[in-house]
């Protein structure tokens, strides 16, 4: 339960953390976060990089704030602080939503949002949650800065479109207070006990014009090798009438393209169905909240 020798550097700026990773590229640097899941993999010599970069110093990449149209999180914004944000309650409740459901309150307040994200557990609730809010990834490396959208992002299991060389900063979400229509979200999954990674996770959003339903966004996780958009799920809802007949119709569409592979927790089988039954679940509450029924 120890991990194998590494150098540890510190450093107090991005550009100086973007020069340590390339600087150090022979061995296999990793950057370190809050380290709720990198430090396990390590105990465990399932992860042995060769040199730590440690971002707890650099100021700039822990901060929450709205930026016209969009919701800036700093990668290294506690998720504790995500959580309880009033800027991310009224920007992007489905994201403070999907924290709540992420492990435990001693967990959260020490993981960060960006090192979850870009450590993409398939299992994982925030990945799920910047999928189906449309979030945006910026990332700087020795070439300078990049936005990545969050659909190119999540490439595999532990796998992102991230360079070697390159760093997290910051998360953009469009702001759900503009939309200017009836909304509403949710965030539902099912897991053995309550803080255990989930076996089914579904985000969903839901617009409302009248008595049709102008937008939906839904995001799973548990059925593929990374969380995944079910578009043809959002294609059936949008311009139905929100009810159950389209709720159905929705989430048979929202696992019909799915393969999920059975483990140890669960078979493909029985993910299938609970990927159907949470999909009904969450756009049946995401449109009780765009209607204020609860």
């Amino acid at each position: 339960m120890k991990p194998p020798p590494f150098a540890y550097s510190v450093p107090a700026t991005v550009a100086e953390a973007v020069e340590l990773l390339a600087a150090h590229a022979e061995v296999e640097p990793r950057v370190l976060a809050g380290g709720q899941s990198l430090i396990p993999l390590m105990n465990f010599r399932l992860a042995q990089p060769g040199h730590l970069v440690d971002l707890r110093n650099i100021a700039e990449l822990s901060a929450i704030r709205l930026d016209g149209n969009a919701l800036v999180i700093g990668a290294m914004t506690r998720q504790s602080e995500v959580e309880h944000s009033p800027e991310v309650a009224l920007a992007a409740p489905l994201l403070a939503e999907a924290i709540g459901l992420a492990a435990h309150p001693p967990i959260r307040n020490l993981g960060t949002v960006g090192g979850n994200i870009a450590h993409a557990d398939p299992a994982a609730e925030l990945p799920a949650a910047v999928l189906a809010l449309d979030g945006e990834l910026v990332a700087v490396g020795p070439d300078g800065t990049r936005t990545i959208a969050a659909a190119d992002f999540l490439r595999g299991p532990f796998s992102t479109a991230l360079a070697a060389d390159e760093l997290l900063t910051e998360i953009r979400l469009p702001r759900r207070d503009l939309v200017g229509v009836r909304s509403g979200y949710a965030f539902v999954e099912f897991s053995r006990v309550f803080g255990n990674f989930a076996i089914v996770g579904v985000a969903a959003l839901v617009e409302l014009d009248g008595d049709r339903i102008r937008r939906a966004a839904l995001a799973l996780t548990g059925v593929a090798p990374t969380a995944v958009r079910a578009h043809a799920a959002e294609r059936v809802l949008t311009g139905a009438a929100p009810d159950p007949a389209a709720v159905a119709a929705a989430a048979e569409a929202a696992v019909a393209g799915t393969s999920p592979s059975g483990d140890v927790h669960a078979s493909a089988t029985t993910r299938t169905v609970l990927a159907r039954t949470y999909v009904r679940r969450a756009l049946d509450l995401a449109i009780s909240r765009a209607r204020d029924e609860r």
